[in-house]
């Protein structure tokens, strides 16, 4: 039979995506840990854990998982005392990136509706703090993943490749906490999300009305608001991040809400278009681990500024080296 074509997409895509993925995320840690890119220290460190997870994200789940598979199917990555821990880090860092994810938004919706509570909150202090808190809690609710496998054959008297156990499918346990998985990443993040940015944009809309109608009696219209020109840059930056988010992600809740819906289980790669459904889902899912990079050059200058010196210096050290 023909080799699907959406394995024939999966063979190309997830290669290119590797070799773009790891490049951005770690220009985005360098560029944001100096700390010159024009924001405030607390949103700089939300970028920077969601910068962090995103890598190691790609590294685990894309390349260690996927391409592995693809390209490298009979290496040591899939002996299954190894294949295991990569499930489990790919399950806890994919947690921990949308986790952070609303971790910044809610920080966002705090610092634009929660006026009381934003001195308090969005501080460099709290972030570190529910980044860390973020990341043990994403590392423990994915340690099941870790028991979830077992050898599919044994070579040799070495264990290989990485099958769910018989009784993942029928235990109420395992279905219990595939269930409770499933709805803490993604469906509450995603409609969490969703939410905080409806009453952002609410908050904004009465917020801008209100301000427009006092600098129009005070005869000030055509002058500059600088209080309203950094908090427009905040607002760009905070919709694209999750406007990215809700978009890229849509598909894989969607599926998860069908399946669970149905009750459906296994797919024909070959025939069934649920499968090509779950599998463009996962495509795009992986895809929202590198495009936060992409939207920090399109929407902040001082970061663009960052990225070309960042890209210069190596070339400046060969133009010194070549005239030496």
């Amino acid at each position: 039979m023909e080799y699907p074509i959406i394995y024939q997409i999966e063979d190309i895509y997830y290669p290119a995506l590797a070799v773009i993925g790891v490049p951005v995320n770690l220009l985005a840690i360098v560029i944001l840990s100096r700390g010159k890119c024009g924001l405030s220290k607390c949103i700089s460190r939300y970028l920077l854990g969601m910068a962090a997870a995103d890598l190691l994200v790609v590294i685990t789940d894309l390349i260690l998982t996927r391409v592995g598979l693809s390209y490298f199917p009979n290496s040591f990555l899939f002996i299954t005392p190894v294949c295991r821990p990569i499930m489990f880090l790919g399950s806890a860092a994919t947690v921990v990136s949308v986790w952070l994810t609303v971790a910044f938004t809610f920080d966002r919706f705090v610092a634009i509706c929660c006026e009381n509570l934003k001195r308090k909150y969005c501080t460099e202090k709290t972030a570190a703090v529910v980044i860390g808190t973020v990341s043990v809690l994403g590392c423990l609710e994915s340690v099941p993943w870790y028991f979830i496998y077992q050898p599919y054959l044994i070579i040799d008297n070495v264990p290989r490749y990485c099958v769910f156990k018989l009784n993942f499918r029928t235990s109420p346990v395992w279905a219990a906490y595939e269930f409770v998985h499933l709805i803490l990443t993604p469906c509450v993040p995603f409609f969490l999300i969703l939410l905080l940015n409806v009453l952002t944009v609410r908050r904004i809309l009465v917020a801008s009305r209100v301000r427009r109608g006092l600098r129009g009696r005070s005869n000030e219209e055509n002058q500059k608001d600088p209080e309203m020109e950094n908090r427009n840059k905040s607002i760009i930056l905070l919709f694209s991040i999750s406007g990215s988010f809700i978009l890229l992600w849509v598909t894989q809740v969607a599926n998860n809400i069908y399946r669970r819906i149905s009750d459906t289980r296994y797919y024909n790669p070959y025939t069934d278009p649920r499968y090509i459904t779950e599998a463009t889902s996962r495509m795009l899912q992986i895809l929202s681990s590198c495009t936060n990079t992409c939207i920090y050059v399109l929407t902040q200058a001082k970061f663009r500024e960052e990225l070309k010196n960042a890209v210069k210096y190596p070339l400046n050290l060969i133009v010194k080296f070549v005239k030496s």
